[in-house]
């Protein structure tokens, strides 16, 4: 008898690996991986967007360097050679805190000083946070005769918190520096010392002043360290499959195919190393379902505010080209909010030219694409009264029952009355309402974006009704009408037994709003 959700225990949330290991929770094993990354290097930096496991990467090497054998006891790492010596370890973890001021980045700074001065001593303790740790990582290796870890987790928290204070942001990256600079100055005395974080700031020293620290973030040996991989869903999961297609009455097979529709398709190097999203895919094998588990745990304000201000077109996020240099190396208060999605999660790795070296960057699944254009549609939108609102359900309702009418009606209240000093490029902004439009449409119901190559801006059909759209700026409806039948769009469903409606809109620059609709 296949195991019950109730028997099995899913870690989400937990990022101890020692609790994992002691209680019971479900671990997928990674530590061959990391037995790698200890044995062939010394340095490193990895960067995985947000709930997407750093955390109990950076718990795991923690126990390892502790020596602690018995919980890694049946894991691969088990059988390979390894002295499990215990030698002291810094693990500072950033993320647990929210940074409003100077002080709230000392205070934490001095947490982990002070407790690791409670184990060597005191001799610093009116110093400066740097020199504390400078002196405390040379007496540990003196005291042990072993060389000391240094794990420091969210090592960017800081900095994300703080992108819309720049002040503040500058105050917080002269304290890092040096902080972080000890990781050079100390080198004789470190074994081993991993960064984790989700951006890797071009303005902050140690990625240009610590040279020897090696960026794993796109490396293809690692590229599976974090997350879940098709295989091991299948092997670890089994049970939470067969319980998720008796709740969808689909099969195994397509339960899994909606697993991956949803939760798969991050690639975090130019081999395409499918990863699933390991909080989403958690959470819906622990409750049999499918939902935005993994967006509905931050609210990203500061990408929608950057995607509007670069004045970029939406439609280019589904196939955006990326030159190797730019996909690390970010200052988020640059105008480039395109490294910034791809480090945050929002897009990932969907095709590499290793002939010049450039990323084709896109949406990794359903989840991220749905939730993200959702979030997106506001801010390109005016605030919107509970009369014209836009709700996606009534939306596709009117294009299911054959309502055009009703349709454009509600198109057109996306628009209406948006403050014209929020709109700096308005025939771009009428593309990426557009765009936005039509795409949350498309979950729902077949709807294909044009672009401008000859064909009809867009196609939308139901079972029973296809609709044929043209989009005019600063002309007239009737031009495009006259469009659609002098270029005959309509020719592809001549013999289509459905309902077919003819629609051209035009955009006003003047009301900046849609002007008028002719359907025939």
């Amino acid at each position: 008898m296949a195991q019950t959700n109730e028997i099995l225990k899913y870690p989400i949330g937990v990022q101890n690996f020692e609790s994992i290991r002691s209680e019971n929770w479900l671990y997928v094993d990674k530590t061959a991986l990391i037995h790698k990354l200890v044995t062939n290097g010394k340095y490193y930096f990895l960067s995985r967007p947000r709930r997407f496991g750093k955390s109990l990467l950076i718990s795991t090497l923690e126990a390892y360097f502790q020596g602690k054998r018995e919980l890694f006891k049946g894991l691969a790492i088990d059988k390979l050679t390894y002295d499990w010596e215990s030698r002291p370890v810094f693990h500072l973890d950033l993320n647990a805190k929210d940074y409003e001021n100077r002080e709230s980045l000392i205070l934490i700074l001095e947490a982990h000083l002070e407790k690791w001065e409670a184990i060597f001593g005191t001799d610093k303790a009116d110093k400066t946070p740097d020199i504390r740790f400078a002196w405390l990582i040379r007496k540990a290796h003196e005291e042990t005769g072993r060389k000391v870890a240094i794990l420091i987790d969210e090592y960017d928290k800081p900095l994300i918190s703080t992108i819309k204070n720049e002040p503040l942001q500058d105050t917080y990256r002269g304290i890092l520096k040096g902080f972080y600079g000890v990781l050079k100055s100390c080198d004789a005395d470190i074994q081993f010392a991993m960064l984790t974080g989700v951006t890797k700031f071009s303005k902050v020293s140690i990625f240009s002043d610590l040279n020897n620290l090696e960026d794993i973030t796109l490396n293809d040996r690692f590229s599976t360290i974090c997350g879940i991989t098709p295989e091991e869903l299948v092997t670890n999961f089994q049970h939470g499959i067969n319980a998720l297609s008796e709740r969808l009455e689909v099969s195994q097979e397509q339960a899994v195919e909606t697993l991956k529709n949803n939760y798969d398709g991050y690639h975090f190097s130019a081999g395409l190393n499918d990863v699933y999203n390991p909080y989403s895919l958690l959470c819906a094998l622990k409750n049999s379902d499918i939902g935005d588990f993994w967006f509905e745990t931050a609210t990203p304000t500061y990408l929608a505010d950057k995607l509007r201000e670069s004045r970029m077109d939406l439609h280019e996020l589904e196939d955006e080209k990326l030159a190797a240099p730019r996909m690390m190396t970010v200052d988020l208060i640059s105008a480039d909010p395109i490294p910034v999605l791809f480090q945050s999660g929002y897009l990932t790795i969907k095709a590499f030219d290793s002939k010049f070296r450039r990323y084709t960057l896109g949406y990794p699944n359903r989840e991220v694409k749905e939730a993200f254009l959702n979030f997106l549609l506001p801010y390109y939108t005016p605030p919107l009264t509970e009369r014209t609102a836009f709700d996606i359900e009534e939306f596709v309702g009117d294009v299911e029952q054959g309502r055009p009418e009703s349709f454009m009606r509600r198109l057109s209240a996306l628009f209406s009355g948006y403050p014209y000093d929020m709109v700096t490029d308005c025939e771009r902004h009428y593309h990426n309402v557009i765009y936005l439009a039509l795409m949350l449409m498309g979950f729902y119901v077949r709807a294909e974006y044009r672009t401008s190559d000859g064909r009809c801006d867009a196609v939308v059909q139901t079972d029973r009704f296809i609709y044929i759209f043209e989009f005019k700026y600063d002309k007239s409806a009737r031009e495009a009408l006259e469009q659609i039948e002098r270029k005959n769009y309509a020719a592809p469903f001549a013999a289509d037994p459905r309902t077919l409606f003819k629609i051209g809109v035009n955009f006003s620059p003047e009301t900046r709003s849609i002007n008028e609709y002719l359907i025939q």
